[in-house]
C-alpha cells in the first residue's frame, strides 16, 4: 500500500509520553532521537495538547489570505528569540520548504546565480534545497537551478576563495545534523559573516535541526556572535506539529513584494498557536540550563563501551563508535533505548527532547557500558 522508500526499524510506536515511547509489542523505549529532533518538548506534552485543543476548537484553519492575531503572536515570539537583525517571519510547512524560500530570496535580492554550500550538508530533498545537499545527484535527477560550489567542512581558506561577486549566498548548518553532529567553528562562522557581507552575498543559517534551543541556546549561530541574513527553522518548531519558518532581515524583506513567496498551509492557526507556545518555552532559562547541564554529563560519561568520542553541541550529539553504528543502535534497542544513525557509519546520533532528565542519561550511559567495545 505505502511506497517502499523508507528504511524502517522494527519498532511500531502506539503511544508516547514525555521521553518514553510505548510500542505495539508491549515494550517501552526511552526516546533519545525524538522523531528526527521533532519532539522538542517531549511527547504528549500537556501544555501543547491544551494549546492545540483550544486553537482547533476556536479556529481550525484559515490561509494567509486573511490576517490572524495568532500568526502575528507566533512571529513575535519567534523573532524575540532570534539574533538581533532578523525582523520578519514567513511560515511554511517543513525545513525543505524553508530552505527553498531562503535560497529563492537570496537569488532574487542579489540578482546572482551562485550558491556556496558545505560538504556533508543536508538541506532537504526538494529542487533547490537538494541542489545544495551533499550527494545532490541522488535527490535531484536534474541540473541544479543555479550554480553550486561545494567547499570542505569548516575550511576557512576554501570559503574565502569560493565567495566572490557572483555569489548569491552561503548556506550552512551551524551544527551539521545528518553528517553526524558536526559543529562549525566560531571562527568559520565569523568568517562566513564577514565574506558574505563584504562581497554582497547573503548568509543563510539552516537551523532546522540545531535550532530552537537544541544546542543549549535559542539558535546555534548566536554562540559565535553572528546574525545571518536569513535563518530557516522546522523540526521541533511546533513541538511535533508540521511547521517551518524563514526569518529574514528588514532590508531584504523590504525588497520583496506581494506574490514573491506563497504557501497554502504554512502559517495556519494551529501551527502558529504551537509555535508561539514552543518559542515561549524555549525562552525559559531553566529549560536551556537543563540542556547544557545534561549535555555536559553525556559528554563526560558516554565514552564507555563502544563509544570512543562525543561530538556536537547540546542535545545534538554524535557518539563515535569503534564498531558500526548500526550494530550499536540495534543493541541499544534491545535494551529499550532508541537513538539514530547518521551519514557517517560510525556515528550514533542523539536528538532527545529538551526535557530529558538525569535518570534518562543514567539509563543511556549504563546501557552503553554493557555493550562490547
Amino acid at each position: 500500500m505505502l511506497l517502499d522508500v523508507y528504511a524502517q526499524i522494527d519498532v511500531e510506536p502506539v503511544s508516547a509520553s514525555g521521553c518514553w515511547i510505548d510500542a505495539a509489542d508491549g515494550r517501552r523505549y526511552l526516546d533519545f532521537y525524538g522523531g528526527h529532533a521533532v519532539a522538542l518538548l517531549g511527547h504528549s506534552e500537556p501544555e501543547l495538547l491544551a494549546v492545540l485543543h483550544e486553537q482547533a476548537r476556536t479556529l481550525w484553519f484559515q490561509s494567509n489570505a486573511v490576517p490572524m492575531a495568532v500568526r502575528d503572536r507566533a512571529a513575535r515570539a519567534l523573532l524575540h528569540l532570534a539574533p538581533p537583525g532578523l525582523t520578519r517571519a514567513f511560515f511554511v510547512n517543513s525545513g525543505g520548504e524553508a530552505n527553498e524560500n531562503a535560497l529563492r530570496v537570496a537569488l532574487r535580492v542579489t540578482g546572482r546565480q551562485k550558491v556556496v554550500a558545505l560538504e556533508g550538508a543536508f538541506h532537504g530533498r526538494t529542487a533547490a534545497a537538494a541542489a545544495v545537499t551533499a550527494g545532490s545527484e541522488r535527490w535531484t535527477g536534474f541540473a541544479p537551478p543555479f550554480e553550486v560550489v561545494r567547499i570542505p567542512f569548516d575550511d576557512r581558506r576554501a570559503l574565502d576563495a569560493a565567495v566572490d561577486e557572483q555569489t548569491a549566498a552561503v548556506i550552512l548548518e551551524p551544527v551539521q545534523g545528518v553528517a553526524g553532529a558536526r559543529a562549525l567553528s566560531h571562527e568559520f562562522l565569523v568568517d562566513a559573516r564577514r565574506v558574505t557581507r563584504t562581497r554582497g552575498a547573503r548568509l543563510i543559517a539552516d537551523e532546522v535541526q540545531c535550532g530552537m534551543g537544541r544546542t543549549g541556546i535559542p539558535f546555534a549561530i548566536a554562540a559565535a556572535g553572528v546574525c545571518p541574513d536569513l535563518m530557516t527553522l522546522a523540526k521541533g518548531l511546533a513541538g511535533g506539529f508540521p511547521a517551518g519558518a524563514l526569518l529574514i532581515n528588514e532590508a531584504d524583506a523590504a525588497r520583496l513584494v506581494k506574490g514573491d513567496l506563497g504557501t497554502t498551509f504554512g502559517g495556519g492557526p494551529m501551527a502558529c498557536a504551537l509555535i508561539e507556545a514552543v518559542a515561549t518555552r524555549v525562552a525559559s532559562p531553566a529549560l536551556l540550563d537543563n540542556v547544557r547541564r545534561l549535555s555536559g554529563r553525556l559528554r563526560a560519561e558516554a565514552c564507555v563501551g563502544p563509544v570512543q568520542a562525543v561530538q556536537g553541541l547540546g542535545f545534538l550529539l554524535g557518539l563515535r563508535t569503534t564498531r558500526p553504528a548500526r550494530e550499536v543502535l540495534s543493541e541499544l534497542r534491545a535494551r529499550g533505548i532508541l537513538a539514530g544513525g547518521a551519514a557517517d557509519p560510525q556515528i550514533v546520533r542523539l536528538l532527545p527532547p529538551l526535557v530529558l532528565e538525569d535518570e534518562h542519561v543514567d539509563a543511556l550511559v549504563n546501557a552503553l557500558a554493557e555493550l562490547p567495545g
